[in-house]
């Protein structure tokens, strides 16, 4: 007894063979019956004053932020249990389906593959959870979708929807605020919740909190400084008493430190005369460093029983017998009862977007410096560098109104998994009506086009090596790291159809906006799609499985190999090829229904500012299409020997035609979206989308096989097209969009170009809330000559092109981008000579002839000033677009054309990568998707929004030098002017990828 509490959890943590004992601690109910922790540096006797009439309990006290930073196989199988009491104890609140869903886990994990009779027997003996009975066909429905799923499987899938769920881990602490209205307190690993019964209402994440601390009955909350804030400095909250104000108060402490320190805090030196506040300080290992300890292997894996099951767990069953002397492993079981809301913690839900550290900075002195003024207090995390801030890919300062519930589509395996978000990305409250809403929430902030608030705060502890160990046991050829390309690419292609098949269609039956005969256009012939890659998904990450030994059925066969399930699925694909073809129509007949009614197109802009719609929405009708693209060029790397190469062979067959059959509808389908969303972003042009304009070759010879990687239709491939409406092959056709500088007699402006296969326009950002831009002029192609006028102009990189009624000079930011433009106008002037038909008038009233330089600058400024003073009803409807790939161009001073669009959708990428701003030492685990020019971040592969974006165009891709102290495998770096990234890849394979 007289032991400190820290020697009585080690003990049960040997006990158990526990290796990730830091995660649990042990409560018990003090003599005022408060339950609350052991403390671990005092004496038991000094906590427990009638030990033999006390229940101590073994219990999880800190819940990650993500179960896979859980190493050990034991320690997921304790938080299983201990979700399986929250369950029954009626702590894990959630709706019907997740309660099934995870009590499916919890069956197929104590009495293994579904049998009905069986299962309804065990369910009848079980209880486990409240009002179980109307829930057991659904539970019976979805245990039969786990067939051949492992214990330690089950207890993953348990955890992985269990920690979207809102109250996960968390423990409620009663309190009133200063108005006197009850509320609930809790603790996570992000910082302080608040909830209104059981409805998350705020969130004060670590970075915002520069001090905790209590007095008497008033638990306070000192916030850092925050121009933007509507809070005050300090955040009073009164509690039932001093006793359980201090008891929360250490709980919040010992979140801080474990979740944010990289190392225990330093005791602090005692006072000579007399102390003021409490000298509690948390004690063992942060996370950082049991992460570090599980990597470094200073431990031996054991095997375990699971008590509440009739299988064991594959390591178990695979593991060497034990020498004849040594200890019978222990069986392991947590505590059957608990005291209600007792001080327990939160793992910090997927409600709360990104907080916690900010990226960039270091940790906290491992100190937590006692402040005179108050009884006990905690400080919290420095700002992180203001020049480091990833940039947004939407800039969204209207607020949206609050979405209904929306349907999941379904989880990776097949399972209907829930959704994540029930707050929105400020914190703000969300009515509980919302809890399937991950991503329609409301965003009332204001935020800057260019510059994200996003991805400072940080929601998971740093890693550093996180890779290392799995590296060293992963497989090492290429056909593996080319299988797990298609797994994750697969992972990202099955969210952007589910932005169509789920989040879309709610949205739109919800409003009633759209006619069936659309819908019935749209949403059939996308589901089918949906649901084919699902399985396909679950069958490759079972191969990889196989592949990396994490199950035992490696024995059984050949496993090393991704051919045989690439060439099966893409037969399987073949028999969708009558929705791929209808995908052309639904594009078109979308954009006419929104031109054609404003409701609709109402509805779809306000879709296109919700975060899950992170491109434009009609991108994803293409996605489809460059998916094919995408399965091709894998096939065309897997070539070779090995046992690939005979199923690699008959399915590259396949997917080619395929693609030679789809490729030319693909074409122009881009062009046709292409066209579409640039007339969004332009004001004061009458027939950009005009079917009926003079068609060219010029798609497919702006494809010419000159750069790798480029798509073009070979020459003997067939190149069948169904009867597509003819508007969307006799279009405008788009080359290149970019900023340019235009000569006046005040000098050189900035102008933004689009060139077409028949006209150049220049427009300028106009003055509008919606940040469009106004076109100024335009020059016919036909008849233009174009040359170098640098030592007529003394402007470096300068073009003059001269028109049958107007002339311009213009200079490019770089020789480089100089020789593109000439090489594209020039291209387009040469198709235009071989056009017949008059190029059509695009605006209005065509700006006057032969202007010289200082005419025009007088004709731009009145029309820029006019810009205020006469917007049409349309332009004051539109949403604000700061952030689209025009805007881009224009901040960044460079252009893309067509083909690089066409580049961008060949090299989309998915997959984890570990990224470090300049500044900063350690290395943050992200989920990264590569597309549209852009890097998108989200927290996991299971988030359906991006956190915040990094627009790539205008940076340098370099490798780090000796002097930048980056000494890591597989880094590489980006840089624009004085923003600096590094990111940090698995394998040489991905890292070249």
């Amino acid at each position: 007894q007289r032991a400190p509490g820290k020697v009585l959890l080690d003990a049960v943590c040997n006990h158990l063979n526990l290796v990730e004992g830091d995660y649990f601690g042990l409560e018990f109910p003090d003599h005022k019956k408060i339950t609350v922790w052991l403390d671990l540096l005092k004496p038991i006797v000094k906590q427990i004053r009638r030990p033999k009439h006390v229940v101590v309990k073994f219990v999880v006290k800190f819940f990650p932020p993500d179960h896979t930073q859980l190493q050990e196989e034991l320690t997921r199988y304790l938080f299983a249990l201990q979700v399986k009491q929250d369950l029954a104890q009626g702590r894990l609140t959630c709706n019907d389906t997740s309660a099934a869903l995870l009590i499916s886990h919890i069956v197929q994990s104590e009495i293994g593959d579904f049998d009905e009779a069986s299962d309804r027997e065990h369910l009848a003996k079980n209880k486990y959870i409240p009002q179980q009975d109307a829930l057991e066909d659904k539970i019976v429905e979805f245990h039969h979708n786990h067939i051949g799923q492992t214990p330690a499987e089950s207890d993953f899938q348990l955890l992985e929807i269990a920690r979207r769920l809102e109250m996960y881990g968390i423990r409620l602490h009663p309190a009133k605020d200063r108005e006197g209205t009850k509320i609930n307190l809790a603790v996570a690993n992000t910082g302080i919740l608040v909830f209104q019964g059981f409805t998350k209402i705020n969130a004060f994440n670590w970075a915002k909190v520069r001090k905790l601390s209590f007095k008497r009955k008033r638990f306070l909350i000192k916030l850092r400084p925050d121009a933007n804030s509507s809070y005050q400095d300090t955040l009073e909250f009164l509690m039932a008493s001093r006793d359980f104000c201090k008891s929360f108060w250490k709980i919040c402490v010992e979140h801080h430190a474990f979740f944010r320190l990289f190392e225990e805090p330093k005791p602090k030196p005692k006072p000579v005369l007399f102390s003021r506040g409490s000298s509690f300080r948390f004690s063992g290992r942060t996370q950082k460093q049991v992460l570090d300890y599980v990597k470094e292997g200073g431990h031996k894996k054991v095997q375990f029983e699971r008590k509440h099951s009739k299988i064991q767990s594959i390591r178990s069953l695979a593991a060497p017998p034990t020498e004849p002397n040594s200890e019978v492993p222990k069986q392991v079981n947590i505590g059957t009862s608990f005291a209600p809301d007792g001080c327990s913690s939160h793992s910090g839900p997927r409600s709360e977007p990104f907080v916690g550290t900010r990226l960039g900075e270091p940790r906290q002195s491992p100190t937590l410096p006692k402040s005179p003024a108050g009884s006990g207090k905690v400080d919290g995390a420095a700002q992180a560098p203001a020049d480091e801030e990833e940039e947004v890919v939407k800039d969204r300062t209207q607020q949206s109104k609050a979405q209904p519930p929306q349907p999941s589509t379904g989880s990776l395996t097949g399972s209907p998994h829930l959704s994540e978000l029930s707050i929105n990305s400020q914190g703000g409250a969300v009515p509980a009506s919302v809890i399937l809403s991950p991503n329609l929430s409301p965003d009332t902030k204001q935020a800057s086009p260019l510059v994200s608030p996003l991805l400072n705060d940080q929601a998971c502890p740093r890693t550093d090596d996180e890779e290392e160990g799995r590296r060293k046991k992963s497989p090492t050829d290429k056909a593996y790291f080319i299988a797990k390309e298609v797994s994750t690419t697969e992972r990202t292609y099955l969210k952007d159809l589910e932005v169509i098949t789920s989040w879309f269609q709610s949205t739109v039956s919800k409003e009633d906006a759209m006619p069936e005969a659309l819908k019935s256009l749209i949403f059939p012939n996308f589901e089918p799609l949906h649901k084919f890659h699902t399985s396909f998904l679950k069958e490759t990450e079972q191969r990889l499985a196989l592949w990396e030994g994490r199950s035992n059925a490696h024995i059984r066969g050949d496993y090393q190999r991704i051919g045989d399930v690439l060439l099966k699925n893409i037969q399987g694909m073949k028999q969708l090829a009558a929705h791929l073809w209808k995908h052309s129509e639904a594009l078109e007949a979308l954009e006419t229904g929104i031109r054609s009614s404003r409701r609709l197109e109402t509805v779809c802009r306000d879709f296109e500012l919700q975060k899950v719609c992170y491109l434009p929405l009609n991108t994803f009708l293409l996605r489809p299409l460059h998916r094919l693209m995408h399965y091709k060029q894998v096939l065309e790397r897997l070539g070779g020997g090995g046992p690939h190469f005979r199923d690699c062979r008959a399915a590259l067959a396949e997917i080619t035609e395929m693609v030679a059959q789809l490729h030319g509808t693909m074409i122009k389908m881009e062009n046709f979206q292409k066209l579409h969303e640039l007339k969004k972003d332009l004001i004061g042009i009458d027939n950009l989308v005009i079917p009926g304009r003079a068609p060219s070759d010029l798609l497919e010879n702006i494809r010419v096989p000159t750069v790798q990687g480029r798509r073009h239709v070979p020459a003997d491939a067939a190149c069948t097209l169904p009867a597509n409406p003819q508007g969307l092959f006799a279009l405008q056709e788009f080359i290149r969009l970019g900023s340019l500088s235009k000569l006046s007699g005040k000098g050189l402006q900035q102008r933004m170009f689009f060139l077409f296969n028949d006209v150049l326009l220049y427009t300028s950002r106009g003055l509008t809330a919606s940040n469009q831009f106004k076109v100024h002029g335009q020059l016919p192609l036909y008849g233009m000559t174009i040359e170098e006028s640098e030592d007529e102009w003394g402007v470096p990189h300068c073009l003059t092109l001269r028109g049958q009624r107007q002339s311009i000079v213009v200079a490019a930011s770089s020789r480089s981008e100089m020789e593109k433009w000439v090489e594209d106008i020039q291209m387009a002037i040469d198709l235009a000579e071989k056009s017949s038909g008059p190029t059509p008038e695009f605006l209005a009233s065509s700006p006057p002839d032969n202007k010289s330089p200082d005419e025009a600058a007088v004709a731009d400024q009145e029309s820029e000033d006019d810009l205020s003073a006469s917007r049409t009803s349309l332009e004051r409807q539109a949403p604000h677009r700061g952030n689209t790939m025009v805007h881009v161009c224009w901040h960044r001073n460079t252009s893309v054309s067509m083909v690089d669009f066409s580049v961008a959708v060949e090299n989309q990428l998915s997959g984890n990568l570990l990224r470090k701003f300049k500044n900063s030492s350690g290395w943050q685990k992200l989920w990264v998707v590569f597309t549209n020019f852009c890097l998108f971040f989200y927290k996991s592969h299971q988030d359906n929004q991006p956190l915040a974006s990094l627009p790539l165009l205008g940076y340098s891709l370099t490798l780090p030098s000796e002097a930048e102290g980056v000494h890591k495998d597989f880094v590489f770096k980006l840089q624009f002017r004085s923003h600096v990234y590094y990111f940090r890849a698995e394998s040489e394979y991905t890292f070249d990828r």
